[in-house]
């Protein structure tokens, strides 16, 4: 099974830069975006033999995210209860037959930190969700996520130390959850792989020298290790200044 994740930072103007190219070469059995910046009827996408779940934020042009599945899930919600993820369009459940997935677009805490309480009882939530699912059956969790857990994570960990995305109760929320039992896919299959990001500032030349960040995940339980082939970064596509990040799992 292969999965997909990208936020795409604009649905539309990613459509016009490559979108469908990429969507129908990458064949995925599942793709999920974030920041589809869009709302109900302001696109038509046809993706034939794909069923289609979106969760819109209020807002207009802000957040939201949308699933695209080969298989139809037995079920499908929409935040995790509370009024503010809702009006955000920032969560959608699906629940499969071996698996939940859960595609999230995490709360950035702002550049001067206006938002990082917010952002802590986010993760709280999240966590619990995910928590509570995984008792039931395995859960793969993935999307902008918004944090750069480790130093090795990032071009410029030193001068990015208490800067939203990198600090240190931010980073702490991450473990807490690999530490609750899941693993960042990725990072399990290539630990000390270094200069490989998933997000560069749009500032000229920063993606042209790799200054990036990884904050783009696949996490998945624990349960689920034995199952992961492959995880992969797509630096090479571009479209937003996210690139698309790929799970690979044999299910059997």
């Amino acid at each position: 099974m292969r999965l997909v994740s990208w936020n795409v930072n604009g649905l539309r103007a990613c459509v016009g830069k490559g979108f469908l190219d990429y969507f129908k070469e990458v064949d995925a059995d599942i793709f999920c975006i974030q920041e589809s910046k869009l709302q109900a009827g302001q696109i038509d996408l046809d993706l034939e033999g794909y069923h289609q779940y979106w969760n819109y934020a209020q807002r207009k042009g802000y957040s939201g995210t949308a699933v695209f599945s080969k298989e139809e899930p037995l079920s499908v919600s929409y935040g995790v209860g509370r009024e503010n993820d809702e009006a955000e369009g920032r969560i959608i459940t699906l629940e499969y037959e071996k698996f939940y997935l859960v595609n999230v677009y995490t709360p950035n805490s702002k550049r001067d930190l206006s938002r990082l309480e917010y952002r802590l009882s986010w993760e709280e939530e999240i966590r619990e969700h995910l928590v509570e699912l995984d008792a039931e059956k395995p859960v793969i969790y993935c999307g902008d996520l918004n944090v750069a857990h480790n130093e090795i994570d990032l071009k410029n960990p030193k001068s990015n130390m208490k800067n939203s995305g990198f600090t240190p109760e931010e980073r702490q929320k991450m473990s807490t959850l690999l530490e609750s039992g899941f693993i960042d896919t990725y990072r399990y299959l290539y630990p000390t792989q270094e200069g490989v990001y998933t997000w560069w500032s749009y500032m000229a030349k920063v993606r042209e020298r790799n200054i990036g960040w990884r904050i783009d995940y696949f996490i998945a339980s624990e349960k689920l290790a034995q199952s992961i082939a492959d995880a992969q970064i797509h630096c090479d596509i571009m479209g937003s200044d996210h690139c698309p990040v790929l799970l690979e799992l044999d299910l059997g």
